[in-house]
């Protein structure tokens, strides 16, 4: 099982601190870390950090987690896909996502209708151009080159780069389909390795239906980690970012995070976390939120804790362990990501 970190996120941008991030993911690298993948939310872009770690690191893969599908066209996605691919060596992973209606239509003034089919029909254009094809392309949302104006179908200067992988952020049952069938893997969220199959069943009913096998797709989830015996020291901050995810990751009528969650057994905790979270009770949300919901979403306990928690997702098939390693400063935080390497090397 390898191990990727994560920077950025809805506040990256907010501290000036991408000076420590580069640091961070520099002395990860030389632990064995696998790949770093960016947040994109309404803070910084996920593409213009990647290529200054790109430059300051050697063997790292770097991963946009995620680049919003609204916020460009597919043929710019490509052209930066494939700049980001010469640049780094061919070390890049390309990271897409629906996003969610607050941010689509809220922050990018794009209509947030049928997602599915806009993102089939990006990573259709995208793949064209990543086998150096013209970029022809009639769809229902995206029609290249457009009707009735002045262009041709146009092959990007770039020559074409069909090694790029492509994978996807999906939660929905149908979403989490187009990821079997489509993508080359899977960025997880909202998923505990006890109810693996409310994901994975998707994904592999997706896979097969195209010839393909749930193996086939890199299976990338986690959570965060911490070696703490007093698993009260750290329930607080995690309670309060499960009720973030429950009650404002999305609007009040879709909340992709929230039904993942109730699908995967949680349908009672997360609808009341919800409720609390819309009306403005946070306090009274974040106190609602259930600790073995926490355990379950996260790698939380003693060493011996951990090492159980990290052979249930290897059996539930996660091929890649995303993880947050805690910690109070960056020496603290590259502890904990030392020791959870060790225990996936004693599992593996």
């Amino acid at each position: 099982m390898r191990v990727s970190i994560g920077v950025g996120g809805a506040s990256s941008g907010r501290e000036r601190d991408f000076d420590r991030q580069v640091d961070y993911v520099v002395e990860a690298e030389k632990l064995g870390v696998d790949a770093v993948w960016t947040a994109e939310a309404w803070g910084q872009d996920a593409v213009t950090p990647l290529a200054y770690l790109a430059a300051k690191t050697h063997r790292i893969k770097l991963g946009t987690g995620i680049m919003q599908i609204s916020a460009r066209t597919p043929s710019m996605t490509a052209m930066t896909a494939l700049t980001m691919a010469a640049l780094s060596n061919d070390r890049f992973l390309l990271g897409l996502g629906v996003s969610g209606p607050q941010v689509v239509e809220g922050l990018q003034g794009r209509p947030f209708e049928a997602p599915l089919t806009r993102l089939r029909e990006t990573i259709d254009i995208i793949r064209l151009a990543f086998e150096g094809e013209k970029l022809a392309y009639q769809g229902k949302y995206h029609t290249l080159p457009l009707p009735g104006g002045e262009g041709k179908a146009l092959r990007l200067s770039q020559p074409g780069n069909q090694a790029i992988p492509i994978y996807l952020a999906t939660l929905g049952p149908r979403a989490l389909e187009l990821t079997g069938e489509l993508a080359d893997g899977w960025l997880g969220t909202s998923f505990t390795p006890t109810n693996a199959d409310a994901h994975l069943d998707f994904i592999r009913r997706g896979a097969e239906s195209h010839g393909r096998v749930l193996g086939d797709i890199d299976i990338q989830v986690g959570g965060t980690v911490a070696f703490e015996p007093d698993v009260d020291d750290v329930m607080g901050p995690l309670k309060a970012g499960m009720a973030f995810t429950l009650g404002a990751m999305g609007s009040a009528k879709t909340n992709f995070y929230n039904d993942a969650y109730k699908r995967g057994g949680w349908e009672a905790s997360a609808k009341e976390v919800q409720r609390l979270w819309v009306a403005g009770r946070r306090d009274e949300a974040i106190a609602k939120v259930p600790e073995e919901m926490v355990l379950q979403s996260n790698l939380v306990g003693d060493r011996e804790a951990i090492r159980e928690r990290l052979s249930a997702y290897k059996t539930a098939g996660v091929s890649t362990l995303r993880v947050q390693p805690a910690g109070k400063d960056l020496n603290a935080r590259l502890e904990t990501l030392g020791g959870t390497l060790d225990l996936i090397r004693e599992l593996d």
